[in-house]
């Protein structure tokens, strides 16, 4: 047995099994990687669909996922490589793309515009040592590096990544401990945390995915806009109002499809009462 310090949830995984996330296991009483090198997802994306608005806009990157996620977002877009039973299915059935055959891709795509690769679709950081090496490989080749992330990890984590990373959207689901917690199965301080420490050190953008009773109101908005706009840079500086917010429409998906699509009005809205704290926001999925 050894214990897992990737996230808040220090998995205890027993010898040959799995962590929460169903994508670290243990042997001889080390926790490793079973998705590294495991690629599910791969495509030459716009960097918009990231979504990144500020970074290189009007060019495309190279997009990579695997499986597993240390969430469990009732409403996950991805659940058959993120959380459900099928994820099961990855571990013998993901294609292996070691970190210099998947350089080789992005190299061969830079003729088509790439810029870089995006490691995103499941949650990379629960596989944090792929990310690793792929994105050093990358820098020496003179391209970029973007990861889509939850934020749902260890400060010690992102230190490891962050001399390799150009750029970032991270997921602020919302704002309460209880939606974190209880909804989301998450950690809103560690979030905080990781953002706090991101914006310090790379390009970040935020996106909130708006889902109707859950944290669609004006209070919560605000609140979590007022946090947004207190971060501060390495010098201590407020740079807050300057971080691109994203507030995207929800779709009925997976496990809660007890609700309609976010109005599209209510998203309207809710950009004017963010504007009131942040010079850039994006309205999405309208």
């Amino acid at each position: 047995m050894a214990k897992c310090n990737v996230c808040f949830r220090q998995c205890e995984i027993k010898e040959s099994g799995l962590g929460f996330c169903m994508a670290r296991g243990c042997k001889d009483g080390v926790v490793y990687p079973l998705n590294y090198g495991k690629v599910t997802s791969l495509a030459l994306d716009p960097i918009e669909k990231k979504p990144l608005a500020r970074f290189m806009p009007g060019t495309k990157i190279l997009s990579v996922g695997s499986y597993g996620c240390n969430l469990r977002c009732p409403f996950c877009q991805n659940s058959e490589i993120s959380w459900d039973e099928s994820v099961r299915y990855w571990h013998e059935r993901a294609e292996d793309i070691p970190p210099k055959e998947l350089v080789d891709e992005a190299l061969y795509y830079k003729s088509k515009g790439n810029i870089g690769v995006a490691y995103t679709y499941n949650e990379p950081l629960i596989g944090y040592e792929y990310v690793r090496d792929c994105a050093k490989l990358i820098h020496e080749n003179g391209m970029k590096n973007v990861l889509v992330t939850n934020g749902t990890a260890k400060i010690g984590i992102l230190e490891e990544l962050i001399p390799y990373i150009d750029a970032m959207n991270i997921d602020l689901k919302g704002i309460s401990e209880d939606y974190y917690n209880d909804t989301l199965g998450g950690n809103i301080d560690m979030v905080k945390d990781f953002i706090s420490y991101a914006v310090k050190h790379c390009h970040v953008e935020l996106t909130t995915l708006i889902v109707p009773d859950e944290n669609d109101t004006e209070e919560e908005i605000l609140k979590l806009c007022e946090w947004i706009a207190s971060l501060k840079d390495e010098e201590g500086k407020v740079i807050g109002k300057e971080i691109p917010l994203h507030i995207t429409r929800f779709f009925p998906r997976f496990h809660m499809t007890d609700r309609d699509p976010t109005d599209v009005k209510k998203i309207y809205r809710l950009a004017e009462v963010a504007r009131r704290h942040l010079k850039y926001v994006y309205k999405g999925n309208c």
